[in-house]
């Protein structure tokens, strides 16, 4: 049974869709086993309680600098030794120690096309730029912020009339669509990291990921 710990700041619904899947076997042979958070009134803690998964959280002001806090919540991730680290509306910045200590085996979702749009309010940036499309992005992380390798994308269309809370909440369906697939196929074995590159089935994919409608 592969091991999996998920890292949340916020209500979760990615965290939700990576439990369904588990526990539908979309994940294969896998299960989570820790959900750590940054924030104590964090939603998704509530999610991992309801399914019987260890919720954790730490306060980052009890901290005095964010290696601090990152080596603390560390060690607390290496109690589970996970083989899957993921990222899922995780808000806090890592520190390149941190993000070296989990290297190959922890990915993230980003709300959007990379590498259009890194960091923040990226649904309303699509809509001011005036795209016809918009998406998401599941990728390696890497010391470079949203800059590691992508696995996979998936688009949405945007229209003249959407506010940033439409689009939002079309991309979150394509997020849960895709994040227990790449999932998978880390903990099946498909799908690793080599010289930041992702490569699934011995390919090495391209910058934008694996190109199919799957």
């Amino acid at each position: 049974m592969k091991k999996i710990v998920v890292l949340i700041s916020g209500s979760g619904s990615n965290l939700q869709a990576i439990l369904d899947a588990c526990e539908q076997g979309k994940i294969a042979d896998s299960q989570v086993v820790a959900v750590f958070s940054n924030k104590e009134s964090a939603y998704g803690l509530e999610r991992a309680r309801q399914a019987g998964v260890d919720a954790i959280s730490l306060d980052a002001k009890a901290f005095d600098s964010r290696d601090s806090f990152d080596d603390a919540l560390a060690n607390k991730i290496d109690a589970y030794t996970p083989d899957l680290v993921i990222l899922a509306g995780y808000m806090r910045i890592l520190s390149g120690e941190f993000v070296r200590r989990y290297l190959g085996k922890m990915i993230n979702i980003h709300p959007s096309l990379l590498p259009k749009y890194p960091g923040l309010h990226t649904h309303q940036r699509a809509i001011d730029a005036g795209d016809k499309e918009h998406g998401t992005s599941v990728h390696f992380v890497t010391e470079e912020l949203d800059g590691g390798p992508v696995i996979l994308q998936a688009k949405v269309p945007l229209f003249p009339e959407d506010t940033a809370d439409d689009v939002q909440a079309r991309v979150q369906q394509q997020e849960h669509r895709i994040y227990p697939l790449v999932a998978d196929w880390f903990v099946s074995g498909r799908l690793v990291m080599n010289n930041e590159q992702a490569i699934l089935d011995g390919q090495v994919l391209p910058s934008q990921g694996y190109a199919s409608d799957e």
